[in-house]
C-alpha cells in the first residue's frame, strides 16, 4: 500500500510538470493527487496495513489504538489542513490587495518613473523595480505588473521578451529574501522555519548578487545596446485616477505592515494579512477615484471585482500540492538511524544524508531541481525532511533553502510562477529562453550561492 501512495504522488507530480504538453491545468492533478493519497492513507490505516505519524513524531497504530488512533489520524489531517489554510488565506489576502491597487490604476504611478530612452538604463530601472517590488508584493505579481509596464514602453516584441526574461531573474531574486516575496519563503515563514528579520539579514546579500551579476553581463549584450522610443504622453486615459497614488501607497504599506503585526502580536501572519486587507477594503469603499464619481461606477473599483480577478486556480493548486505532500509526511515509511519510525519525507532526508553527506550540496541540487519541478512541493517536502530540533528557526539550512528554491527556478522559463506568467503574457519560447537566458540565470544562482556559503560557512561559521 505504501508503494501505491508513492506511485500516486509520482504520477501526479509528472502530470504537473508536463502540464503544457498535456494541455492540462496543473491544479487538476494536484487536487486529484491529494484526495487519492489521503483516501489510500485512510483505507490503509483503518485496515491496519500501515501507521500514521503526526508532527510531534507520535505514532498512531489502528491495530493497538483503535478508536483513539482514529481520532489521532483525523487530528493529523486537520492539523495539516490548518497549516495549509494559513498559507492560502495569506495568499488570498495579498492577491486581493494587489488587485484593488490595480483597479485603482495604482501601478500607473510607477510608469511615470520610467522616462529613459537608453536600452541599458531601462534594463537597470526595470530590474531594480522588479527586485524591490517583488519583495513587497511577491515575485509573481511584480512580474505581471512590470510586463504590463514594458508593453507600454517597448513596442518591439523581440526587444520586449529580453526585458521580460530578465525581469523573471530579478523578481525571483527579490522574492527570495522577503517573507512575503515568494510562496516558498511565505511557507517557511508561516511554518516558523525562518523569521522575517533573519531571512532579510542572511539572504538579502546573496539575492542582490544573484540579481546584479546576470544584469551586469546582460548590459553588454547586443539586445541592450542603443535607444528606444518612449512616449511619455501615451495612454493618458489609463494613466491616473484621483485614488491611484493613495491606493498604491496604502496597499503596499499594509502588505509591508504584516511582518510588523506578527512581531508585535505574535499571531500567525495570516491574521496580519486579514487586518491589512480589511483596512485596504475599507478605504476602497469610501474613496472617490474620479471627479464625477457616481454609485453606478462604484462596482468598477470595488473589492468584489478585485476578488473576482484573483487566480483561484493557483490557490487550489497550492491546496492540492501541500495536502499531497502532507500525506507523504504522515505515512510511516521507514526507520531512522536512531531506530525510531519516521515519515516518508524524513526517511528520504536520511537516505540523501547518507548518500550525500554535505547538506549544502543537497540544497544546491534542490535549487537546480526547482527549475524543472515546481518549487512549492520541493520546499514543502524539505520542510518535512529536516527536524526542527536539529535545525531550529533561522538555521542556515532554512535560509539556504529559501535562497535556492527562490532563485533556482529562474534557470528555466517554466521553473517559477514568475516565469510561467512571463511565458503566458509574452509567449516566450521555452527553447529560446533555454539558449539565451538560462546561462545568465545559472551564473547568478551560483554566484549568489557562493556568497551565501562564504559568509555562513567560511567567515562566520554559522550552523
Amino acid at each position: 500500500m505504501e508503494s501505491i501512495i508513492i506511485l500516486i504522488f509520482v504520477i501526479g507530480y509528472l502530470s504537473i510538470t508536463l502540464e503544457h504538453p498535456l494541455k492540462l491545468d496543473k491544479t487538476v492533478p494536484a487536487l486529484i493527487m491529494a484526495a487519492l493519497i489521503w483516501a489510500v492513507l485512510a483505507v490503509g490505516f483503518s485496515s491496519g496495513i500501515f501507521n500514521v505519524i503526526d508532527t510531534h513524531d507520535f505514532i498512531f497504530d489502528f491495530n493497538t489504538g483503535g478508536e483513539e488512533a482514529l481520532h489521532g489520524f483525523e487530528n493529523t489531517l486537520l492539523h495539516h489542513l490548518g497549516k495549509t489554510a494559513e498559507i492560502l488565506i495569506f495568499l488570498i489576502g495579498a492577491m486581493t490587495i494587489v488587485e484593488i491597487i490595480d483597479l485603482h490604476r495604482g501601478f500607473e504611478v510607477l510608469k511615470s518613473a520610467v522616462k529613459t530612452k537608453s536600452k541599458r538604463k531601462l534594463l537597470w530601472i526595470i530590474g531594480v523595480l522588479a527586485f524591490f517590488l517583488s519583495a513587497i508584493i511577491d515575485n509573481l505579481t511584480a512580474t505581471i505588473v512590470l510586463i504590463t509596464l514594458l508593453r507600454k514602453l517597448i513596442h518591439s516584441k523581440s526587444d520586449r521578451i529580453w526585458y521580460a526574461s530578465l525581469v523573471v531573474i530579478a523578481a525571483n531574486a527579490g522574492g527570495a529574501w522577503s517573507p512575503i516575496g515568494d510562496v516558498t519563503t511565505t511557507m517557511l515563514w508561516i511554518a516558523n522555519k525562518v523569521s522575517a528579520a533573519g531571512l532579510i539579514e542572511f539572504v538579502v546579500l546573496p539575492s542582490i548578487v544573484c540579481f546584479v551579476v546576470p544584469f551586469l553581463i546582460a548590459s553588454y549584450l547586443p539586445a541592450f545596446k542603443g535607444k528606444i522610443e518612449v512616449d511619455a504622453n501615451e495612454d493618458i486615459e489609463a494613466e491616473r485616477l484621483l485614488s491611484s497614488r493613495t491606493m498604491l501607497f496604502l496597499g503596499l504599506g499594509m502588505i509591508v505592515s504584516v511582518p510588523v503585526f506578527k512581531t508585535l502580536t505574535h499571531l500567525p501572519p495570516y491574521m496580519g494579512m486579514m487586518f491589512a486587507l480589511g483596512i485596504v477594503w475599507l478605504v476602497s469603499e469610501y474613496i472617490h477615484p474620479e471627479e464625477d464619481f457616481s454609485k453606478e461606477r462604484r462596482h468598477l473599483y470595488s473589492a468584489h471585482k478585485a476578488l473576482s480577478r484573483i487566480e483561484i486556480s493557483s490557490i487550489l493548486f497550492f491546496l492540492g500540492i501541500l495536502m499531497a505532500v502532507a500525506g507523504l509526511e504522515s505515512l510511516v515509511y521507514g526507520i531512522a538511524e536512531n531506530g525510531d519510525p519516521v515519515g516518508t519525507l524524513r526517511y528520504l532526508a536520511e537516505v540523501l544524508q547518507s548518500a550525500i553527506p554535505n547538506e549544502d550540496v543537497v540544497i544546491l541540487l534542490l535549487g537546480v531541481f526547482s527549475a524543472i519541478i515546481d518549487n512549492v512541493p520541493l520546499v514543502a517536502a524539505s520542510m518535512g525532511m529536516y527536524d526542527m530540533s536539529v535545525h531550529p528557526t533561522d538555521a542556515v539550512l532554512w535560509h539556504f533553502i529559501a535562497y535556492s528554491a527562490g532563485t533556482g527556478g529562474s534557470m528555466l522559463i517554466i521553473g517559477s510562477a514568475a516565469g510561467v506568467a512571463a511565458m503566458g503574457m509574452e509567449k516566450i519560447d521555452f527553447i529560446w529562453y533555454l539558449k539565451k537566458i538560462t546561462w545568465l540565470a545559472f551564473v547568478g544562482f551560483i554566484a549568489g550561492a557562493g556568497v551565501f556559503l562564504l559568509f555562513e560557512r567560511v567567515l562566520f561559521h554559522h550552523t
